[in-house]
Formats: structure tokens, C-alpha cells, sequence
């Protein structure tokens, strides 16, 4: 460990006897923790975590627990607490417990102590715990090795709880705090982390004031201006407690004067970012930086370029990650590059340096943010790894910045925000350009009339991304971009694409929609993976089925499908037709047979139009279909994909039950019928009916007043969305069954008078009701 490092550690080594006296939005998270840890039904040694990101109070909370009386004479007499850190030491942790459990050891018996290897302390530590009820805090743990290593876990039984912190059956308590996940259900899968939140706006002003006003107790007598700077610089900190603890401590040193007040306000990234002791904001965010393994960094760095509070769309986020190179195909292995970096944003999540936003129904991250300081963090360890240039995030197109120094001429990475013309017409002296992304903030339109300058100044780009920005037409001398793998065109207005881009033979992912029609070039990109084109207005032949290494196809009409050889894309895993469906039911069939790596496949056709009649049993991978449009029939139960596991229908008018159809499909999670997907009044579910199914959905579903569930029906169900004027009989014979979310649009029907009955009489002790009016 450098010097710098061991300093940094030796600054942050928390104690439990330096409680935080300002203390504020715990309360109800502290109250559900010590219950926790008092609990006296459940004698077993268990581990209980707190995990969120740098900074969010989890030594705050642990600390209040820690020296609460309720907890206090729960542990009378064996309690200890230990900072772990990233620099684990068993020895050192070890001998921390120790002086703090054997309270009668004399100094000499310590001093011998320190002479025994680490494994003898183990065991020590293990026989004097072995009889006792007790209570150790392992504060910041940083991987499941660490924890591992501490607990002396057998990697070849693992059900062992350790050997060092022994299960003696006397309701012993183990309380870790780490910035991962996966260390908390790694240290004991049996117990549910508790995730530490942000703090709300409120809780963050009343934080900051009890630190930033000192000398005043009466909020009236806030000076009036103060405030409101003080509340502009509290919404920066966006809810971490430790930004807004160092805020407040700043300026309750200054002298009140409004001028210093509003100079840290203009500067308040640079004061939080001052890496001056272990309080600084930037310092314990770095430390999540430096855990990073090497794969993760890049994308890491890769979020900077976004702007702030910017929603991010996983998709795109996972095409980018690709198109940079970020994962290599030996990385990958077997799997698609697609479910890699599903897995890298995943491992960021759990570390804490993504917010999720929005997550579909099959628990997977379908939008996500960045904190503010997060980004920030980013946006510095990007210019140190020269990841991009320095003059190009956040808006660098002043009045006072000149045309020749807008950039570096060593920027790889570039990203505009506004003033997108200007950016256009000034000189550019970056020729290495790899990545150059538009963002649209707000509701002004953003419009780049002249594209030429792309092709002309930017020979190497390897991403351009114009989403959101209106394009009047994209120039012929775009496909001169040969190294080009990625084009974002979505949302842009363009109506047509030069034939030009048929010489972009390295291009990885398309992505644009509602153009008036496809130019039949695409054939000609043999390395196309991901081809996004939904909208056509004008259906002109397309061929396809020349890129064996297409993996996601989205947007191509029934009819330009057929005219394809389908046997020929070898790699497709996801496709998507739609528009008006003429093609005949067993070619059709056919044609989707031949996709033998198929897992998800989308039909919406045109409302005069109707969906071929289908059979994919053969399709022995397909596990997500999604049908949008009229059936003339429901498929048979043995028509379905053997393997499907997610079903959504809408738009289909059947006039008979699907239950007694689609109950007897053995492998599936998710059903989901939509509007106008059933045009009948009742539905029923027999025994044994659905016996995998845990999310049932039934929206907009206007015909509908009954769903009859016998008893045995849809045993692991665990959400159920509905319309509040459903009646609903035998729910409360569903034993796993913890979400209920009931929809009103309107007075139309008469609401069921049993609801409120019904959710009193369900087995399980909590349950989360969620009302939607719209």
C-alpha cells in the first residue's frame, strides 16, 4: 500500500464511539435495524448489511444502532467493533475484536497476543465466542473475498458459516457495511441487505442548516438570502449526506457575508471536490473508483460524457459500451456481447455508482442516472486518463472560448450539448475523433443543418450519435466513415438515408427510425449486429439476410422478412416485425423455425391486419414473445415455444378465455395482457393452473369484470397489476403474493367494494399496494 493510500485509511478508520450528533432522516431505517439485531425469534447466527454508496451514512447508521439501549442491553457484554477497509487484514481486524470482547485480558496477555499468527487468533476468537450472544460490526468491506478471508469460510462447503464467527445459537449478530451488493448476499444470502437512499429534499435542508447555521436554533431568523443560496447549493448535492455534512461544515466557518456564500455557491464542485483530508467529498468517492477492476473503468469513465442528471437508456448505453470495444470477444466467451455488458452495468449498480431509474417488469435496468458527484468524479478521472479532452463536456461553446481552442487536438471523445450550429461552422483540428455524441436537453429543438463537416474533418470516428437532434439530411460523404460502429439516428426527422451508407463496412449498429424507407444497402455491412428501423412508411425490398452476424433486428415489415432467407442469419436473437401482415401462415412459420439462436421474438401488424397463424414449438430457445395485433385464433397450448418464459399480448380480440390456454404453459414467469387483448368479460384459472407464473398483468382490459383463481391455481405468483374494478375471487389463496397494484382510469365501472376485505384477509404479513390513477 502507497503511503498516500495507508494515510487516507488511517484517516477514515471509524469508531463507534464518535457518533454523529446531527443526525437526520435515520429514524425509521435505525428503528427496522435494531429490530434486526434484537430479534428473539431467530437464534441463529445471521449477518445483516447496510450497503450503499460513499458517502450515503452507512458508519452514520451503523454507529447510531451500534450504541443504541435497546441494542446496548441486548449485548451487555460481548460487543465489538472493526474497520476492515480495502486493505483487509485479517490479523489487524482480529485484534480490534479481541480488546474489545476480552475486557479482563491484562495489557501483558495482549502484548503475547500480538505475537500469535493470524490463523491462532482465529481461533482464539472462535472458542471465546463460541458460548456468547454477540454483536460484531465490520465496518467497509469491500469484496466477498475480503469477507471470506475474515470469516474463514471453506471455499469447498458453501454452507459453512466460518470458523472464526461461530454459530453458537444464541442469537449472535454480525453487522457489515460495504459499498457492493454482492458482499452482503454473498455474507449471508438468507438475510435482505438494507439499502441506504438518498436523502429527500427536505432531509437535506434541515441536515444542512443544523450544520451550516450554527448560532441559529429558529429557522425565521435564517437571513433570507442565505437561504436560498444555501438551498441552490443543497439541491447540488442531490440527497448524499456526506456532500451536504461538508458543505455545511464550509460555510458555517465563513462569517455569513453573502459575497463568500455566493462565491462557494459558483464554485461548489471545486470545494466538494477537495481531496484535503478523509472528509473530502471526492476522496471517499474515489475510493469506489480505485476498487473498480480493469474491464469496469472504462465504463466507468464512459458515463462522463453524458450530461447531468441526464437518463440514461440501458440499450443505448449497452451499444456504445460495445461500439468503444470495451468488451472483447474473448471476454464475452459463449455469451452474446449484449449480456456482457448487461452484466458490467449490473456490477456498477450494485457498487453503487448507477441509480436506477426505471426497471422492467422481468427485474432487469431499463434506465439509469448518475449522482451528480459521481459524474464529477468521473468527469476528473476521465481527463487524468486523457479518456477525452478537456473542453469538451458541459457546454464548451462560450462566447469567450475560440474557435481554435474548442478542443484538444488529442480528444478521442467528444459530447455537445448545445449550441449545435455553432459547433458545426467553427474549424476542428481533433482528426483522431473516435466518439462524437449530440445531446437534446429540454424542450428547444436542437437542429444541425450541415453535416458535411463530420466527413470532412473526423476520419477515424467510430461512434456518432445524433439522437434527438434535427437533421434535415444526412450527406453522401457520411460513407466515407469506414471505421464507423455505431449511427444514431433515432428521433432526428431524417426521411432518407444516403445509399452511401451501404460503404460502412464496419458498422456494428443502425439505429434510426420512421424514415420513409430502407435503402436496399444494408446487405453490404457484413459486420451489422444490432439494426434498428422501425417506422417505415414506404415498404421497398430489403435484403438482410447476407449478415450472419446480426443479433438484433427490429423494425423490418412481414413483408420484406419473407422475401429473406432466414436460414442464413445464423446469430439473430432478437427480431421484431411489424406493419401490414399478408404472408401465409406456414411459410411464415417457416421462416421463424430456421432462427435456431432466437430467445425473443415481437409481431405488431397494422390494425386491418391479423397475425399468421403460428406454430413455434419448435423453437426450442424463444423465451420472450411479445404479439401486438388480431388474432383470428390463440395459438394451441403445444404451438407455444416449449421454453417461453415471458408472454404479453395487446391488441389481439380474442373473445374466448386464454386462461385455459396459456395456464398450461409450464415455464412461464410473465404474463401480460394488455388493452384490447381479451374482448371477454371473465376470466378463469383452474387448479394447478400457471404452476411458475409470479407476475400476472391484466391492463386496460375494458370488457373485464371477473378473474376466478381455484384454489392450487398460481402458486409463486408475486405481483398482480389489475384494474381496481375487477372482481377478483380466490387471491387470497395465493401464498407468495407481495405486490398488488390496482389501476383507476376513470368512474366508469364501480369499484369492488371487496378490495379492502380482501387485502385483510391475505396470508402474508406485508404486501405493497401501489394505486395508479390516471
Amino acid at each position: 500500500m502507497s503511503r498516500s493510500a495507508q494515510m487516507l485509511q488511517d484517516l477514515r478508520r471509524s469508531t463507534p464511539h464518535a457518533e454523529e450528533h446531527v443526525v437526520v432522516g435515520l429514524e425509521k431505517e435505525a428503528d427496522e435495524l435494531v429490530e434486526q439485531l434484537i430479534r428473539g425469534g431467530d437464534q441463529r447466527r445471521r449477518v445483516i448489511s447496510l450497503v450503499g454508496m460513499g458517502g450515503i451514512g452507512k458508519t452514520t447508521l451503523a454507529k447510531k444502532v451500534y450504541n443504541h439501549t435497546k441494542v446496548l442491553k441486548h449485548f451487555p457484554d460481548c460487543r465489538a467493533w472493526a474497520y476492515v477497509s480495502q486493505d483487509c487484514r485479517p490479523r489487524d481486524v482480529y485484534m480490534q475484536i479481541i480488546k474489545q470482547v476480552c475486557t479482563s485480558t491484562k495489557d501483558q496477555q495482549v502484548l503475547e497476543m500480538e505475537k500469535l499468527q493470524e490463523h491462532e487468533l482465529g481461533d482464539f476468537l472462535h472458542e471465546h465466542l463460541k458460548e456468547k450472544g454477540y454483536l460484531i460490526v465490520l465496518d467497509d468491506i469491500w469484496s466477498c473475498t475480503d469477507w471470506d478471508y475474515l470469516a474463514k469460510v471453506s471455499s469447498n462447503d458453501p454452507d459453512c458459516l466460518g470458523n472464526v464467527f461461530p454459530d453458537g445459537g444464541k442469537g449472535s449478530r454480525i453487522l457489515l457495511t460495504t459499498r457492493h451488493k454482492d458482499v452482503a448476499l454473498h455474507a449471508d444470502a438468507r438475510s435482505i441487505p438494507q439499502e441506504m437512499q438518498l436523502l429527500s429534499k427536505q432531509e437535506s435542508w434541515d441536515l444542512f442548516r443544523r450544520k451550516a447555521f450554527l448560532d441559529h436554533v429558529d429557522a425565521e431568523r435564517y437571513p433570507p438570502d442565505l437561504v436560498q443560496l444555501g438551498q441552490e447549493m443543497v439541491d447540488k448535492c442531490k440527497g448524499l449526506p456526506l456532500a451536504i455534512v461538508v458543505l455545511g461544515g464550509l460555510l458555517s466557518r465563513k462569517k455569513m457575508p453573502h459575497t463568500e456564500w455566493r462565491k462557494v455557491r459558483d464554485n461548489i464542485n471545486a470545494y466538494l471536490a477537495k481531496e484535503d483530508s478523509q472528509t473530502g467529498v471526492m476522496t471517499v468517492l474515489n475510493l469506489s473508483y480505485i476498487d473498480l477492476p480493469s474491464y469496469l473503468k472504462p465504463c466507468f469513465l464512459h458515463l462522463s460524457l453524458f450530461p447531468e442528471d441526464y437518463v440514461i437508456s440501458t440499450r443505448k448505453l449497452f451499444l456504445l459500451w460495445i461500439a468503444e470495444g470495451f468488451v472483447l470477444s474473448e471476454q464475452a466467451g459463449q455469451q452474446s456481447m449484449l449480456v456482457t455488458v448487461e452484466v458490467y452495468l449490473n456490477e456498477l449498480v450494485n457498487r453503487n455508482l448507477i441509480q436506477v431509474v426505471r426497471m422492467s417488469v422481468n427485474a432487469r435496468v431499463v434506465e439509469c442516472r448518475v449522482h451528480d458527484l459521481v459524474r464529477e468524479l468521473a468527469i476528473r478521472k476521465a481527463k487524468e486518463q486523457n479518456f477525452f479532452g478537456t473542453h469538451d463536456i458541459a457546454d464548451p461553446l462560450s462566447s469567450s472560448t475560440s474557435n481554435s481552442s474548442l478542443f484538444s487536438s488529442k480528444c478521442r471523445r467528444q459530447s455537445i450539448y448545445s449550441d449545435m450550429e455553432r459547433y458545426a461552422s467553427v474549424e476542428h483540428s481533433t482528426p483522431y475523433l473516435r466518439s462524437l455524441l449530440f445531446f437534446k436537453l429540454g424542450r428547444e429543438t436542437c437542429r444541425i443543418s450541415q453535416l458535411d463537416f463530420i466527413g470532412k474533418c473526423f476520419k477515424v470516428l467510430r461512434m456518432l450519435d445524433l439522437e434527438g437532434v434535427k437533421v434535415e439530411s444526412l450527406p453522401s460523404i457520411v460513407g466515407t466513415l469506414i471505421h464507423l460502429r455505431y449511427l444514431g439516428l433515432r428521433h432526428t426527422g431524417l426521411k432518407l438515408l444516403p445509399p452511401s451508407i451501404g460503404n460502412l463496412r464496419s458498422l456494428q449498429t443502425l439505429d434510426v427510425n420512421n424514415l420513409k424507407q430502407v435503402p436496399n444497402v444494408i446487405w453490404k455491412i457484413q459486420n451489422m449486429r444490432h439494426l434498428y428501423m422501425e417506422g417505415q412508411k414506404d415498404v421497398i425490398p430489403l435484403r438482410i439476410d447476407t449478415l450472419k452476424n446480426l443479433q438484433v433486428l427490429s423494425g423490418i415489415t412481414f413483408k420484406q422478412w419473407i422475401q429473406n432467407n432466414s436460414s442464413k442469419l445464423t446469430s439473430l436473437g432478437k427480431l421484431k416485425l411489424e406493419g401490414r401482415c399478408e404472408v401465409e401462415g406456414v411459410k411464415f412459420s417457416n421462416s421463424i423455425a430456421k432462427l435456431h439462436t432466437l430467445k425473443s421474438l415481437y409481431l405488431k401488424t397494422s390494425y386491418e391486419s391479423s397475425i399468421p397463424s403460428l406454430a413455434m414449438n419448435s423453437c426450442l430457445h424463444l423465451s420472450k414473445l411479445d404479439i401486438k395485433g388480431h388474432m383470428q385464433k390463440l395459438l394451441e397450448t403445444f404451438q407455444f415455444p416449449r421454453n417461453l418464459s415471458q408472454l404479453t399480448l395487446e391488441a389481439c380480440r380474442l373473445d374466448r378465455d386464454p386462461m385455459p390456454i396459456l395456464e398450461k404453459l409450464p415455464n412461464l414467469l410473465t404474463l401480460r395482457l394488455r388493452a384490447e387483448s381479451f374482448l371477454g368479460m371473465e376470466m378463469h384459472v383452474s387448479a394447478n393452473g400457471f404452476p411458475q407464473l409470479k407476475v400476472l398483468q391484466l391492463f386496460e382490459l375494458s370488457t373485464m369484470i371477473k378473474l376466478n383463481i381455484e384454489n392450487g391455481a398460481i402458486p409463486w405468483l408475486i405481483q398482480l397489476h389489475c384494474h381496481f374494478s375487477t372482481r377478483i375471487f380466490g387471491a387470497d389463496k395465493l401464498p407468495n403474493l407481495v405486490e398488488v397494484k390496482l389501476v383507476e382510469d376513470s368512474e366508469k365501472y364501480s369499484v369492488f367494494p371487496a378490495w379492502e376485505k380482501f387485502l385483510r384477509r391475505l396470508r402474508f404479513s406485508e404486501y405493497h399496494l401501489y394505486w395508479d390513477i390516471s
